[in-house]
């Protein structure tokens, strides 16, 4: 009989917090972990750490044990969820210049940042015609979900919200909420509206996951409408928090439903009808090539970086 911490979960984590040493750090976590079946991602830079991995419930709290003492900090901002198969193919550690994208240089997110509004609190906000509710993730994954009443500032990357909010003309006066998928692009966000004028600025804490979590728990109807996106291989999340109706376009990453994929542009692996006149012939020809590789292992059962591991 398998025990509690043999059910597979995704733990999802970031930290701001001024690090030094961080090629060190790397190293250490990088021997720490190869050891482990853990897959998944964690973004180190001098202005903090951004994971999300997933695995055994065991080994995952070993490894933020391990973070909090190898960065010294207490506290992690931390989502968890349970999942019938690790969603990501590999594990990788890397260093980059931000944790979060938004190419505006240093930003102290802990001294700028917007007020945080719980869960809890969070339709009232939804409900409030006075205040003006910008959805800062990019444009496919508001495609497929958002809150009710909120604005799209049309983005395809997070560093295009800075110029793409200049354009919803907002008074810098008035009240705004903002949200994302897990919180942490809207950390920086709300700092950096803060930074440059905009006067009353409040966020979703924990973003829309953590929305969903208090929902489901308290049994209470959700002004959420539709599906969220999330970066492994589930694509997205219903209300429910379990994988949704979502498969993905692999030459572009874009949500596809089902429908989507009978289009006469869509190829496994390669593109869809959203990407096919953008992508290059030789960046179709590699995803081509890549695809076949990945069909002749799973047709021969042979052990491969993309081959799903179910609990």
């Amino acid at each position: 009989m398998k025990s509690q911490n043999d059910k597979f979960l995704i733990y999802s984590f970031y930290r701001f917090i001024n690090l030094k040493n961080i090629k060190s750090i790397k190293d250490k976590l990088d021997f720490f972990l190869k050891e482990l079946n853990i897959k998944g991602t964690i973004l180190l830079s001098n202005e903090g750490v951004n994971g999300s991995i997933s695995g055994r419930e065991s080994e995952l709290e070993n490894i933020i044990k391990y973070l909090k003492k190898l960065i010294n900090i207490r506290k992690i901002e931390l989502k968890v969820n349970s999942v019938k198969f690790l969603p990501f193919k590999r594990l990788k550690v890397k260093i980059k210049k931000e944790i979060v994208s938004l190419g505006k240089g240093k930003i102290d997110v802990y001294k700028h940042r917007g007020k945080l509004i719980n869960p809890d609190e969070w339709d009232n906000i939804v409900r409030d015609k006075n205040i003006r509710l910008i959805d800062v993730r990019n444009e496919y994954e508001i495609k497929i979900g958002s809150f009710k009443r909120s604005e799209n500032p049309h983005t395809k990357n997070f560093r295009e919200f800075p110029a793409a909010v200049k354009k919803l003309k907002i008074n810098k006066k008035n009240k705004i909420a903002i949200y994302c998928t897990g919180g942490i692009r809207c950390e920086k966000a709300s700092a950096y509206l803060k930074l440059n004028g905009y006067k009353n600025i409040v966020q979703l804490k924990g973003g829309i996951i953590k929305y969903l979590e208090y929902s489901n728990y308290e049994k209470k109807k959700s002004l959420w409408s539709g599906e969220c996106f999330v970066f492994d291989d589930r694509v997205a999340i219903n209300k429910k928090l379990i994988k949704g109706g979502y498969t993905q376009c692999y030459g572009c990453r874009r949500p596809l439903k089902n429908y989507e994929t009978r289009s006469i542009y869509y190829e496994k692996g390669v593109s869809c009808q959203y990407c096919f006149h953008e992508r290059s012939q030789d960046q179709k020809k590699r995803s081509f090539t890549r695809q076949k590789q990945i069909d002749f292992a799973e047709n021969n059962n042979i052990d491969n970086p993309f081959k799903k591991i179910f609990k």
